[in-house]
């Protein structure tokens, strides 16, 4: 059964496997435990103009594993050998590789037990790439930024 959001505004998160993980999932809940964890990389202006730091945690349970983003603060949170239970999270594309995500309406903390079934790192959703729909355009073009003054006619 795949997990997917629904087209209400609010919903109840639903506890998840990962191989259940689609790129519509969301509001999923699941409990895994950290494979590996990435070097931290410093992205100089985020959403916000600020910098971030992010790094990738490699999270498994029975069914598959995912790639978990994790920003600033919860990188510290996460180490190798953790089970994390991960509460209200998504699944994005990032260059088209599913992502496990927290988001600002997450939760991300340690699981009260530890996960003791035997991880399957064969099953990768992250190593699988996936059509990646084109953006809505938002704003100025590309063209408009460059400063030349283009001129872009409204329909």
């Amino acid at each position: 059964m795949a997990v997917e959001g629904f087209g209400e505004k609010k919903r109840e998160p639903v506890e998840a496997k990962i191989n259940e993980l689609t790129t519509a999932s969301k509001a999923v809940n699941v409990t895994a435990k950290v494979v590996s964890k990435s070097e931290v990389r410093n992205i100089p202006m985020g959403r916000d103009g600020s910098p971030h730091n992010v790094c990738d945690a490699l999270v498994a349970d029975e069914t598959g594993c995912v790639y978990l983003t994790l920003w600033d603060d919860n990188i510290e949170k996460v180490n190798e050998e953790d089970t994390l239970r991960i509460e209200n999270g998504y699944v994005t594309l990032f260059k088209g590789n599913m992502r496990l995500n927290i988001g600002k309406y997450g939760k991300l903390e340690a699981a009260k037990e530890p996960l003791e079934v035997e991880l399957n790192t064969e099953n990768n959703l992250s190593d699988k790439t996936y059509d990646q729909p084109q953006r809505p355009y938002r704003g100025r073009s590309s063209y408009d930024r460059r400063g030349s003054g283009g001129y872009r006619p409204r329909y």
